[in-house]
């Protein structure tokens, strides 16, 4: 099962940290894990023209960083000793100094507690986006407001039956490992999510003859070759955490017909899950492009917190020059 081992929190004043802070410390003990409290400063909030009389530039810049450090201290304080941690300050442009941090220490999860904008009904602001899309290791958003226990753990995935790819698969593999890990942990359910299409159906009556038993054959068809894409993705996560285990999470498969795009965010709507896990990827080969339209889509509906995963082999467009 997946663990974590070099956390990367950040901290935004303007959002509640508290639950985000609790389930931080505690992923970070229970995996026995590195947790860095990363707080970026915005370089224009420095740049004050002073005037005379005032505190230098360089004085200025000291107290703003004591004053962020020192609130940073008090909102952990209940935690201290939950975890080997440190903080971080840095200036610039928040997601891209959360980025250079990543790829500078090696952080292998990134956890924010999400904006969620008052001008926006949208869940994610600007940053958690740029996070998503160009940020190398998983990223987790939080709800502002997150329960305390998750009770219900969604794992989306896409499964290609014409034309699988190594990659598709090894990200498949990791979000099982990741939401079934924190389903162990959270003593939450386990749900299985692929959403799957047949359009060619909805041609058939141009061609055919007896189109209503030819759209029942191919929608069957369809369903049943999904299904063992399903099948193979539920044996190779029974191999590789046991079945006793297994038994014990009893994962809920559910394949509901349509677009992704829709039917996702219904879906967890219905069950009312805390949190889904997915994979941001689509299938350019441009590096940073990572989150495709349906991804996308599915990320501006939810309303749950969020965990994603990059595919293998990801390159992020923001370097640490």
């Amino acid at each position: 099962m997946k663990g974590f081992r070099n956390i990367l929190y950040v901290i935004d004043p303007a959002v509640t940290q508290e639950t985000g802070l609790a389930r931080a410390f505690s992923l970070a003990e229970n995996n026995q894990a590195t947790l860095t409290l990363i707080n970026v400063i915005p370089e224009e909030m420095l740049d004050l023209s002073l005037a005379p009389g005032e505190p230098s530039a360089h004085e200025f810049r000291d107290a703003v960083t004591a004053e962020r450090r020192a609130l940073i201290e008090s909102l952990i304080a209940p935690y201290i000793d939950k975890a080997d941690w440190h903080i971080a300050l840095l200036t610039g442009i928040t997601f891209i100094e959360v980025i250079r941090a990543v790829l500078r220490d090696h952080h292998d999860l990134v956890i924010k507690t999400a904006e969620n904008p008052e001008w926006s009904r949208l869940l994610f602001g600007s940053d958690d986006m740029h996070l998503m899309r160009k940020c190398p290791c998983p990223v987790w958003l939080m709800k502002p407001e997150e329960t305390t226990s998750y009770r219900r753990i969604v794992a989306a995935v896409d499964i290609d039956v014409y034309q699988a790819e190594p990659e598709e698969q090894a990200l498949n593999d990791s979000i099982l490992d990741v939401a079934s890990s924190l389903a162990l942990s959270e003593f939450a359910e386990l749900h299985l999510v692929h959403a799957w299409d047949a359009p060619e159906a909805g041609f058939v009556s141009i061609w055919s003859n007896d189109p209503d038993k030819m759209e029942r054959h191919l929608l069957e068809g369809e369903y049943h070759r999904h299904k063992a894409g399903m099948d193979r993705l539920s044996h190779r996560l029974r191999e590789r955490i046991g079945l006793e285990t297994h038994e014990y999470l009893s994962p809920r498969v559910h394949m509901p017909m349509g677009q992704a795009r829709k039917q996702l965010p219904q879906l967890v709507d219905r069950l009312e899950a805390d949190l889904v896990v997915m994979g941001t990827v689509v299938r350019t080969g441009i590096p940073g492009f990572i989150i495709g339209n349906t991804a996308e889509a599915v990320l501006y509906q939810l309303k749950c917190s969020v965990l994603a995963l990059k595919p293998q082999g990801f390159v992020s467009p923001v370097t640490l020059t």
